[in-house]
């Protein structure tokens, strides 16, 4: 009787987070998805759903120190000008419209394969407006690019995105492994990206201009070139072998020991209801697999396996629109065969990130552009993103799937 009803609770509150986490906040309180997830860890626990002790072992914490980690990188490349940098060179390389979304589209994909494409649409959306602005062109074809590359470029790495970073922890996976077998998707995905948006907006990227104005910066070199270094020293060290949470983390710290930048404006860039938000759904999911729910629902729909890659990528596509990435990742683990484990890992950490592309709340990457987009009087409606996304998923996914299938 005890074991139904917290399978009960737990399905409750699972319900509950998902709801919230779908919408972006609650319908009845303010509520945001850092905060129905810090309240749905605490009622795991206080319904005795899941005991403290394992609630604590739950935590991966090196999936946490990865993401802090790479933020402190990140706001240091902020700090250092380095995206008004890019912002700069790409004008002065390109001189029409569509030549700046192909620049936009490859920056922002190649960017996101090595930085979590959360921060860099955060911090690049902004120039992407200030370029459109001072050249005249429609802002929305780039703001899709810069959207929907950061999805499909993350996709690369085990460092790209938050579901990634917590695919490569779970897995245990080699980075080179991963990278060899999605790299290539990623790279004809972008060049699918590229195209559908082209294909789409041909009239708006029509013509181009003539003298290339600049994006006022203050840029230092110094501090680019340090923090360059640092990503490119944690890079090395993971691919031959070191643990990347100790690497990622030793990088940070290097990279804190300066005279030039004050710590707090690096703390302000730090994406801290992200790292909270990880913490929940850890404590969250273990609740879930405590209680039994996980396996009564498998036995409900007569598996507790999948091995058609096909199927497998409907259901990741399917329910990271439906719960968002990160959750999708921890339920569908439990799903992973037990023959030739690391291409299902692969085919999940694949699949949940090309899935970001299908609506405008696939990720919290387009969220982050069109939010931003707002705020500059430029309107990115779910029509319009769906009918470029749509196909693109459709197209880039299918691609995945064949090429896991022809590797495997």
């Amino acid at each position: 009787m005890e074991n139904i009803l917290h399978m009960i609770l737990a399905g409750v509150i699972l319900t509950i987070v998902l709801i919230v986490f779908t919408l972006g906040k609650s319908p009845f309180f303010r509520v945001d998805r850092a905060g129905v997830a810090i309240i749905g860890a605490v009622a795991m626990i206080a319904t005795g759903v899941l005991p403290g002790d394992k609630a604590a072992a739950a935590v991966d914490y090196k999936t946490v120190i990865i993401l802090f980690s790479m933020m402190i990188l990140v706001a240091n490349l902020k700090l250092a000008g380095f995206f008004e940098f890019v912002g700069n060179n790409l004008l002065r390389l390109v001189s029409s419209k569509r030549s700046l979304l192909f620049a936009v589209v490859l920056v922002s994909g190649v960017l996101s394969a090595f930085v979590i494409n959360d921060i860099v649409c955060l911090l690049f959306t902004p120039i992407v407006l200030l370029l459109c602005r001072k050249v005249d062109c429609n802002p929305v074809p780039n703001l899709l690019g810069v959207a929907m590359a950061s999805n499909i470029g993350s996709a690369a790495t085990l460092l790209g995105n938050p579901q990634n970073v917590l695919v490569g922890s779970l897995s245990g996976m080699p980075f080179m492994a991963y990278f060899l077998t999605a790299a290539p998707v990623a790279v004809v995905g972008l060049l699918c990206t590229f195209g559908v948006i082209a294909f789409y907006y041909r009239r708006e990227l029509q013509g181009g201009w003539g003298s290339s104005p600049q994006i006022p910066a203050n840029v230092h070199m110094y501090l680019i070139g340090k923090s360059l270094l640092i990503l490119a020293v944690i890079l090395i060290l993971y691919l031959a072998g070191y643990d990347l949470a100790m690497v990622a983390s030793l990088g940070a710290a290097v990279s804190l020991m300066t005279r030039r930048v004050e710590p707090n404006k690096v703390y302000a860039s730090v994406d801290f209801n992200l790292l909270v938000i990880f913490i929940g759904l850890f404590i969250i999911i273990a609740g879930v697999e405590e209680s039994g729910l996980v396996t009564y629902l498998f036995a409900q729909f007569s598996f507790s396996k999948v091995n058609d890659l096909g199927v497998f990528a409907v259901v990741t596509v399917a329910l990271s629109n439906l719960v968002s990435n990160v959750p999708a990742v921890l339920l569908l683990r439990f799903l992973i065969p037990d023959t030739q484990v690391e291409m299902w890992w692969k085919a999940l950490a694949l699949f949940s990130t090309l899935a970001g592309n299908l609506t405008i709340a696939g990720s919290i990457a387009n969220l982050i552009v069109v939010e931003m987009g707002k705020r500059n009087q430029v309107y990115v409606s779910a029509k319009d993103y769906f009918r470029i996304g749509f196909p693109l998923t459709l197209l880039v996914t299918s691609i995945g799937i064949l090429w896991l299938t022809f590797v495997r």
